[in-house]
This record gives structure tokens, C-alpha cells and sequence, in this order.
């Protein structure tokens, strides 16, 4: 039996460490400055392929990334695999009661939304081939299919997740998106599907039978699967060890349905997206159950998967500007007007129908998920695919700030945002109030650009007016200064509790001094409610008083619970 050499370990190993770890850093930096963590993930792989490593160090990159040999089919079997885990949880954030719910409504948005975009990509891929970047031998007819479905998906993850950051996943017009994002991505696959089974991607089966196959299989996890599953998942949950059993069972679901589809002729991760469908319908999975799955692909796998993104081609090399703008145009333009022009139908208002566009427009994930098998099928060239992968995270930058803008909305400020590691104080000296205004004004003051005596005597001026103690050990001082450009948050940690006199009489534990500019269009009410949130519990509370610096505080606050 054919086994990897301890040489081909080594590598393995260490390219996959080396990689989660960078994809990971970098996904987190892009989520600080509220950008997708897909961005930070596949610039880890630009910076570990033949763009910026392989150039520098050809030999070294030949070494942790072969592109032949055992270490490179290993490595391929592994992103092969987490592409498959990530559409299982893309799947089980599709809700199929919404597209019903929402009615004619996200079927308008939906079927506009998609068909516009699709006709622009297909009539440029097949009418002027040259503008979008065909390269013979590809099949003509599946090439302008592919590109036609890559400029009118929609990335639902992504929708989600920008739903969620500007607090309207749960209004009407966020389930609208949701719901018409969920039928396109359905049709989008499924012309996928059938494009796959056009160029014989399976295992010779011919394509009628693919297709027939195909459309009976989804019918199936649609329908009679998802009403199966909704009876066996609580006989799993009362038989077998939490969470355990149901990992089990629903990975088992993902590969087993992957494996069915692969062999018919459609790629693999078409049934994973499907057995995430019909597992997500089921109200007995749990949310915590859910929650797990979802942390531990998204946190291990699609990040290797996004970053393996950037070890397939040089981005440099294969930039194409031109192509670029055209693809991003296409698929810009298209998708933000066939959508609005869906929502109009369906009888959103105006400003509604221009922001359920912008909000159907992001195509990340899935725009370059169907960019890199479209790749590995040899159906585009390494330009197309870098202009796709461009366009994909443009629109995904583009719409959330678009959406806000348009529609007026204003994402919700958290008091961490603006903690400096200056500003936060283990054991503060004070023993009265007064003290404690003072000795956070000395130590965040010179951070701000201030002068500290303005600083101490803006907030000690408001604490003469009214206390500042809100109960529950807890206490916020603030002031509003004219010349500060953002709001400043510091906090002070007092073992032995200070005298605020807060309603319930109790000592403050936690000193929190805010300080936004005076001019601050709501910023203090909103982080002053955002800490009283924060330390409602009281767990957190008595957790907080432990940290030993600014770090394992903010893990603390970001975690949401003591670990």
C-alpha cells in the first residue's frame, strides 16, 4: 500500500500549519476593520504561493507546496474535504419556510436578481468571448453557462453575515434578501449542476441521465429527506452522547450525500450544500449543536480552503485589469438592478428595492468556490480566475456599506471598539469616586491628544450633576469634549468597590469612563447601553475583576461568557 514518506509528513504538516495559522491572523485583522474574514484568509494564501513566497523563495515553496507526489494529493483530498464541510454549513443557514413566507416578494427579487445578471454574463461569454477571457479548448456553450452563473449567485454566508453586523437579519426586508438569496443560490447550483454533467466532470455517465438524476435527488432533499431526518435526529439525540452523536450523524449525512453526487456526475460539494439544507431544516438540531459544526469548519477548514486559494496561481502575473473592471461591471450592475427591479415588482418601496440590491450583490464565497472548480475543470484560465476571486470580494466589500448607506442604517457601536490598552487599569488606586475620575483622565488622556485637567474636569463637572453608578457594581463617568475626533472608552478594576451612588446601593467594581466628541450624534448612549449589556451577568462581572491585563479582558468581553 502507497503511504506518504516521512519527508512528504513533514511538509505536509508544516505547510498546513503554517498556512491555518496565517489564514486565521489575517481573517481576524480583516474582521477588525469590518471586512470579510474571507479577505484576510485568501491573502494568506497569496502570501504563502507563487505571488509573494514562491517568488522569493522558489525552493522553500516547491518544498511545504508540491504541486506532484503524495504531499499534494494529500493536501488536495484535505481542501477537497473542507470546501465540502463549508457548503454543509452554507446549507444549514438556508431556511426554506423564509422563501415561502416572504412570497412573491423574494421569488421577484430572486428570479430578477438572478436572470438579469445571467443573461448580461451569458450573452458577453457567448457573443463577444474574447471580453470576458475564454481560452480555447474550453467547450464554448459550458464556458458561457459558467459565467453566467458566477455573475449572478449570491454568497449567502456572506448576505448573512452583513444581515447580522447592521441588526436587520431579523426585519422584513433582511428575511427578503435571505429568502431571495436562498433561491438563487439553489438555481445557481443546479446550473452548475448541469454544466458540470456538459463537460462529463463525473464518471461518463451520459448527461440526460445526470440531469434527471439531479433533479430528482434535489426534489428528494427538498422534500421527503429534510421530513426523515426531522424523525431520526431527536431518536439520535436521546440515544447517543451530546453533541457527539449528531456531529457524527450530520457529517455522516454531508459526506455520504457529497459521494452520491460526485458519482452521478455533479461535484461533491453540491451534496453537501443539499444535506445541509435538509439537516438545517429540522427544528431538533439544536442551536449549540448547530453553533459547534459551524465553529469547527469555520474556524479550521475554510480557512485552509480560502487559503489554498492563493497557492493556485501567481495574482500578480495573471492580473488583468481590463478583464476585471468588465467582470465586476457585469456582475455589479446586474445583479444590484435586476434585484432592485425584482423588489419593485414585488412592492418594496424605492430606497427598499435599491437596498435589497446592494444586499443581494455580495458574491464571495460561492462566486469563488464556482471560480475554483471551474479552474481545476480547466474551464477558464488562471486570469479569469483571479478576476473572478477580485470581483467576488469587491462586491462583498461594496455591499454592506452600500446597504447602510442607502438605507440609512448605523452599525451598532460596542464600548471594546474603542478601548485602548492605556486605558484599562487592573487595580486602580482610587478610593473615591472623585480619585478614580481623576486617575483614568491621567492615564487616557495623553492617548487622546489632551490636556488631562480639561479631561478630569469635563467628567468630574457631569459627575457633580448626577451619579454615574448604574447598579451591579458597575459605574460610567462621561463626559463630551470639544476636539475629540472618536469616542474614548477607559476602564478601571477596583477589588475592594468604590462609592458611585448607584440606585441599588451597591460599591462599583467596574469604572468605566467614556469620553465622545461633543458633537457625537448618539455614540454615548449607545456604548453606555452596550456596558450595561456587556455586564448584566453577573458570571462576567465577577470574571472581569480576575483578568490580569488588557488582553484576557477583551477575550473575556468578546466571548460573551467566562471560560
Amino acid at each position: 500500500m502507497d503511504a506518504l514518506t516521512p519527508h512528504e509528513i513533514t511538509a505536509l504538516f508544516l505547510a498546513l500549519g503554517l498556512l491555518l495559522a496565517t489564514a486565521r491572523g489575517l481573517g481576524e485583522l480583516a474582521q477588525r476593520y469590518n471586512l470579510p474574514s474571507v479577505l484576510g484568509e485568501i491573502s494568506a494564501g497569496i502570501l504563502w504561493g507563487p505571488t509573494i513566497f514562491g517568488a522569493l523563495a522558489p525552493d522553500w515553496h516547491t518544498f511545504l507546496f508540491p504541486r506532484t507526489g503524495g504531499g499534494a494529493l494529500a493536501f488536495d483530498g484535505l481542501t477537497t474535504l473542507a470546501i465540502v464541510l463549508f457548503l454543509l454549513v452554507a446549507g444549514m443557514e438556508v431556511d426554506l419556510s423564509t422563501v415561502w413566507r416572504q412570497g412573491k416578494t423574494a421569488l421577484w427579487v430572486a428570479l430578477a436578481g438572478m436572470l438579469l445578471p445571467f443573461s448580461l454574463g451569458f450573452a458577453a461569454a457567448w457573443w463577444t468571448p474574447g471580453l470576458v477571457g475564454y481560452q480555447a479548448p474550453a467547450p464554448p456553450l459550458p464556458f458561457a453557462l459558467f459565467m453566467a452563473t458566477a455573475l449572478s449567485i449570491s454568497a449567502l454566508p456572506i448576505i448573512a453575515k452583513i444581515l447580522m453586523d447592521l441588526n436587520i437579519y431579523r426585519s422584513d426586508l433582511g428575511v427578503t434578501i435571505i429568502a431571495a438569496a436562498v433561491f438563487n443560490d439553489l438555481l445557481g447550483w443546479l446550473v452548475f449542476a448541469v454544466i458540470l454533467g456538459m463537460i462529463g466532470a463525473g464518471h461518463g455517465m451520459p448527461l440526460e441521465h445526470t440531469l434527471w438524476i439531479t433533479l430528482a435527488f434535489t426534489a428528494a432533499m427538498l422534500t421527503i429527506i429534510p421530513w426523515c431526518l426531522h424523525r431520526v435526529l431527536p431518536w439520535i439525540q436521546a440515544h447517543t452522547t451530546w453533541p457527539g452523536g449528531v456531529l457524527g450523524f450530520a457529517l455522516s449525512v454531508c459526506l455520504v450525500s457529497a459521494a452520491f453526487t460526485e458519482w452521478i456526475g455533479i461535484h461533491a460539494i453540491f451534496g453537501s450544500f443539499l444535506a445541509g439544507v435538509a439537516l438545517g431544516h429540522s427544528s431538533h438540531l439544536r442551536e449549540r449543536t448547530r453553533a459547534t459544526i459551524d465553529q469547527f469548519v469555520s474556524f479550521i477548514f475554510a480557512p485552509l480552503f480560502f487559503a489554498s486559494i492563493g497557492l493556485k496561481v501567481n495574482f500578480v502575473e495573471n492580473f488583468n485589469v481590463l478583464l476585471t473592471l468588465t467582470i465586476l461591471i457585469l456582475a455589479l450592475s446586474g445583479k444590484v438592478i435586476g434585484s432592485a427591479l425584482g423588489g419593485r415588482a414585488g412592492g418594496l418601496t424605492r430606497r427598499d428595492s435599491i437596498g435589497v440590491g446592494f444586499g443581494m450583490s455580495a458574491q464571495g464565497t460561492m462566486g469563488i468556490i464556482l471560480g475554483v472548480l471551474a479552474l481545476q475543470l480547466e474551464l477558464i484560465s488562471n486570469e479569469v480566475f483571479v478576476s473572478l476571486v477580485v470581483m467576488a470580494l469587491i462586491t462583498s466589500l461594496v455591499s454592506g456599506p452600500a446597504l447602510q448607506r442607502i438605507l440609512h442604517l448605523k452599525k451598532p457601536r460596542r464600548f471594546i471598539d474603542f478601548l485602548q490598552p492605556q486605558g484599562f487599569i487592573t487595580c486602580l488606586e482610587a478610593t473615591d469616586r472623585w480619585e478614580a475620575i481623576r486617575e483614568l483622565s491621567r492615564n487616557i488622556a495623553p492617548y487622546a491628544g489632551l490636556d488631562v485637567g480639561v479631561v478630569s474636569a469635563a467628567v468630574l463637572s457631569r459627575e457633580r450633576l448626577m451619579a454615574t453608578g448604574i447598579g451591579e457594581g458597575v459605574a460610567v463617568p462621561h463626559a463630551r469634549l470639544p476636539g475629540l475626533m472618536t469616542p474614548i472608552v477607559a476602564i478601571g478594576l477596583s477589588p475592594t468597590g468604590i462609592e458611585f451612588d448607584a440606585p441599588d446601593g451597591s460599591p462599583s467594581h467596574i469604572v468605566c469612563l467614556i469620553l465622545t466628541p461633543h458633537n457625537d450624534n448618539g455614540a454615548q448612549l449607545e456604548i453606555l447601553a452596550d456596558i450595561a449589556t456587556t455586564f448584566k451577568k453577573p458570571q462576567l462581572r465577577d470574571k472581569t475583576l480576575t483578568v490580569n491585563g488588557f488582553t484576557e479582558f477583551l477575550a473575556l468581553v468578546r466571548s460573551g461568557e467566562p471560560t
